[in-house]
């Protein structure tokens, strides 16, 4: 009996023609089969929001006429995509979620921002062992080639041994040619986080404006952080959980007086 192949959720928040889900979906049609579920424009750095006051839109497209998958684009937020998948286009829950390959690095704080992990982060919530992936090239001509093979090979090793519940994983991949890519590690979030400022400006009607702006700042020297296997040239990976309860300080807290007086 031939074994059957398994169902891959393929989203990402550049949008469904972006080149990096195009490379995500080559290296997918190799493992299982493929159903792409996408949004319509770019959604970077929204998070994990989701659609409550407008109509959601859902239709299936042609982007190949060669593809023999179906795609599917989505008004919504890389979340509406994962939800909209699962409960409306499937029928039932995928086998695997991946999301990405997004133009532009989702370490450290950035996977707090990221639409890319958030659809990862989605899928997880509704039990679905999910990747999120992401190339340091915000380019859109960046070169996805020399990732190929580590995003097979991660996510080969999801489909073998599959997650643990409430994890799902963040990968990110160095902007290197293949041949000075060293390998993958496994590490921990890096301890970074962005100074902001505003730059603020005046239209022509005198109204006030402002541009978002800031520099990232990694205070953390650890070599085992995702920040240090990319700036070494490693492809990071790193597991993440949607629980964002801080049990450490659950016994601390439980000593507080809560009482008025």
């Amino acid at each position: 009996m031939e074994n059957k192949k398994p169902l891959i959720l393929v989203t990402n928040d550049d949008g469904i023609t972006a080149p990096g889900i195009r490379s995500l979906i080559e290296v997918m049609k190799e493992l299982g089969d493929v159903v792409v579920v996408a949004p319509d424009s770019p959604q970077s750095g929204m998070g994990h929001a989701i659609t409550i006051s407008d109509a959601l839109f859902c239709e299936q497209v042609v982007i190949k006429e060669s593809y023999k998958h179906k795609e599917y684009s989505c008004s919504g937020t890389p979340t509406d995509c994962v939800k909209i998948a699962t409960q409306e286009i499937l029928g039932r829950k995928p086998d695997l979620c991946v999301s990405g390959i997004n133009h532009g690095s989702n370490s450290s704080i950035n996977v707090i921002y990221s639409g890319t992990m958030s659809a990862a982060v989605e899928a997880g919530i509704e039990g679905i062992p999910a990747i999120g992936f992401s190339l340091l090239d915000y380019s859109l001509n960046a070169d996805f080639e020399p990732t190929k093979k580590y995003v097979k090979a991660i996510t080969k090793n999801v489909l073998k041994n599959g997650l643990p519940k409430g994890v799902v994983l963040n990968v990110n991949l160095p902007k290197l040619p293949a041949s000075k890519i060293k390998g993958i590690k496994v590490c921990r979030q890096a301890n970074a986080h962005w100074e902001e400022a505003f730059d603020k400006r005046t239209n022509p009607q005198g109204r006030d404006y402002y541009w978002l702006s800031g520099k990232f700042v990694n205070k953390d020297d650890g070599q085992d952080t995702d920040e240090w296997a990319l700036s070494n040239g490693y492809v990071s990976v790193v597991p993440v959980q949607f629980d964002l309860t801080a049990h450490h300080f659950l016994d601390r807290l439980n000593n507080w007086e809560f009482q008025d007086d």
